[in-house]
């Protein structure tokens, strides 16, 4: 498992977290830290060994977590780069086999992710893109912008194929694990949407502005922002699960969803969530103990101004060589 953050001083940190089946609680340990770009951080992904971050440079770097080490650039926006997503088949998840780039010339670049090839570029909206999420299936891409619209992308063809106004401008977007419903921020407000036509089913209403959201297992809908705390909505009811309050003392800029794929005898997976906030600090928590208002199982404190984070519940497996195939183990 790792966690990849960025900051506002323009630093990036990666993290290995090391989970114990003993009853010593996880560690992040450091794996890299130093300036990578020359402007803000605004974004950053991660698949596997993979990752990425984006910023106001306009440049797109990527990195090597089994290095770890950064392996290169990505120049093909005119203008600051808002958001980023890796996709990976469910047969191969430690493997990405796309990225996609979005910026603030309205444009979405696609590109092979073995090696890092730019394949297409997509006008998808008239302003900024602020957001963008790719459907568990590969085929589709859901884009926010400035505009006040939202954007569906083709990935098979390479073009927009959908485009309509909202009510107001949308800050964020994301698939549900399923891909049958996709989920849009509007300041303190989540809406629900059938993915299949857009349908509305309901809203989530929140006291204060929203900055942060990541689908979860069983139907669940991880918030945070500038309410300071994690909250756990039911997607099919509408209602609020459960919630950390006052999980930092800052604001919350990122949330992390840790799952332990590949354990039969886990039946509360996911159970692990991370968390970064605005006053540097990034906690990992126990949602099992959320109803009991828990301490964080363990944190760093990166004493900068973070504005994103991802991660991986994924091994960092070294990717094999560009025309080699992933072994498959024999059957006896």
């Amino acid at each position: 498992m790792s966690l990849v953050a960025g900051s506002y001083e323009k630093f990036i940190w990666g993290f290995k977290l090391k989970t114990l089946k003993s009853s010593q609680p996880p560690t992040l340990t450091p794996l890299f830290s130093f300036p990578s770009h020359l402007s803000p951080i605004k974004s950053v992904a991660v698949c596997g060994s993979a990752a990425a971050s984006a910023a106001s440079d306009d440049f797109v770097k990527i990195y090597d977590l089994s290095s770890p080490a950064e392996i290169g650039t990505l120049i093909d926006h005119d203008g600051a780069v808002t958001s980023l997503s890796f996709y990976s088949p469910q047969s191969l998840p430690s493997f990405p086999r796309n990225l996609l780039t979005a910026g603030d010339d309205g444009a979405v670049c696609i590109y092979d992710a073995d090696p890092f090839v730019h394949l297409k570029t997509v006008h998808a909206h008239k302003k900024a893109v602020t957001d963008l999420a790719v459907h568990p299936s590969g085929k589709l891409a859901l884009t926010v912008g400035r505009d006040s619209c939202l954007a569906m992308l083709n990935l098979v063809r390479g073009r927009r194929s959908f485009y309509c106004r909202l009510s107001k401008e949308a800050t964020g977007v994301k698939f549900g694990l399923g891909g049958d419903k996709f989920f849009m921020v509007m300041e303190e407000k989540v809406s629900v949407h059938e993915a299949e036509d857009a349908k509305l089913i309901f809203d989530l209403e929140q006291q204060k502005r929203v900055l942060c959201i990541e689908p979860g297992m069983n139907g669940l809908l991880f918030t945070g922002g500038e309410d300071r705390s994690i909250t756990a909505w039911d997607t099919v009811s509408g209602k609020a699960a459960y919630s950390i309050e006052d999980a930092h003392s800052s604001r919350l800029k990122g949330i992390v969803v840790l799952t332990r794929h590949g354990d039969d005898d886990d039946d509360d997976d996911p159970y692990m969530v991370a968390s970064a906030s605005s006053d540097g600090v990034i906690r990992l928590w126990d949602i099992r103990m959320a109803k009991k208002k828990p301490n964080p199982l363990t944190e760093v404190n990166t004493k900068a101004r973070l504005t994103c984070l991802a991660g991986s519940s994924v091994k960092s497996i070294k990717r094999p060589w560009i025309g080699q195939t992933v072994p498959v183990p024999s059957k006896r």
